[in-house]
């Protein structure tokens, strides 16, 4: 894995993936508590103190115009950290099909490899990023932009996700 850490709010089990799915199809409604959430996961880190930078998953220009936002930028900006500015300079360059559709970890991994840049122009040099997104399952998506981003110079790449899938909770 490109990222160096990550926390999380909690598994993907039933209550959590109705939220984010809801979240997802628009049901906007549902920042404050997944906001709440995804703060509380952050202070418990362990990592909080050493971020820059939050850098929301990028979704493609279409998806983003389809869904009318951008649920990762969403739960950014719900953030609370006293010195981190979120940074939009992470771009989608390329459309990809949707992960839920990939039916293997390597299949993931193909479908988002090269699909992400820095914006031209951007340094992150010796940075220490912060990836926000809804869901981890394999790691692809965050792991192809953990890796952008450090051959871009960050530092360190963290990642904050709502949900895991595929742990159990017990």
């Amino acid at each position: 894995m490109h990222f160096d850490r990550i926390a999380r709010s909690g598994v993907y089990g039933e209550a959590l993936r109705k939220m984010i799915l809801a979240f997802k199809k628009s049901r906007t409604e549902l920042d404050n508590v997944l906001g709440f959430l995804a703060n509380s996961a952050l202070q418990g880190s362990g990592f909080s103190d050493e971020i820059e930078l939050f850098v929301p998953v990028p979704l493609h220009w279409f998806r983003r115009l389809v869904r009318g936002y951008n649920q990762s930028l969403v739960l950014a900006k719900k953030l609370k950290h006293s010195t981190a500015e979120i940074s939009m300079d992470l771009a989608r360059i390329r459309y990809t099909k949707s992960q839920p559709t990939m039916a293997s970890p390597a299949a993931r991994a193909r479908n988002v490899a090269g699909a992400f840049a820095v914006r031209r122009g951007h340094n992150f040099d010796g940075r220490n990023i912060c990836l926000v997104d809804d869901i981890k399952t394999t790691g692809a998506t965050l792991n192809e932009c953990a890796k952008t981003l450090k051959e871009a110079g960050a530092s360190r790449v963290f990642a904050l996700v709502l949900a895991v899938a595929g742990q159990n909770t017990g």
